[in-house]
């Protein structure tokens, strides 16, 4: 398969999705929102007219950033917790979780520092990331809010992707189909 693309509207936007082969069976096109500042501002402010009250957000290093970055800003928050892939000198006491992610070929770790976890105890927690796909990256961030103390109060993504479409506890500002060798959608 050369070069194909998935068309679709996002926030009211255009954008041209790259399939990208995760086995032989399976392509996923891939959405990145890095270095797209349009997307990334027009996700946030429809994700934000979705989203339950919430006192703190939180996602997963590193393509959920801008997007949490954003919603911050347009909300006037103040902070927004990042788990980081590994601990950081400056963390303290490290809680962490491990997750097999589908767009990562190893296990990873998050980690939140003892600072990012005082933040969260108590606290209506919103869990955001870019795409939600086997749910495994989600999974991991909702056992680290819970050991931290945090109560979960909603679970939101731009894109929920395959099996992920059909989950009723995810807020998605649009379904991401999984794709067939071939380029089309797979049933």
């Amino acid at each position: 398969m050369e070069n194909k693309v998935y068309t679709m509207e996002i926030a009211g936007l255009k954008r041209d999705l790259p399939l990208c082969k995760v086995s032989d069976e399976l392509y996923i096109a891939g959405f990145v929102m890095f270095g797209d500042v349009e997307i990334t501002v027009a996700c946030a402010r429809e994700l934000l007219k979705l989203a339950p009250e919430y006192d703190i957000m939180i996602t997963a290093e590193s393509k959920g950033i801008p997007l949490i970055y954003e919603m911050a800003r347009q909300s006037g928050a103040d902070n927004y917790i990042l788990a980081r892939k590994g601990p950081k000198v400056y963390m303290g006491e490290v809680v962490t979780v491990t997750v097999n992610s589908i767009t990562t070929l190893s296990q990873q770790m998050l980690c939140l520092g003892k600072a990012d976890a005082d933040a969260m105890r108590g606290k209506r927690v919103l869990i955001v990331d870019d795409v939600i796909s086997t749910g495994a990256s989600l999974a991991a961030l909702t056992k680290l809010v819970e050991e931290c103390g945090g109560n979960i109060v909603g679970k939101m993504a731009v894109l929920a992707e395959g099996d992920a479409i059909e989950r009723k506890d995810i807020i998605a500002l649009a379904p991401l189909p999984v794709f067939n060798p071939d380029g089309t959608v797979k049933e």
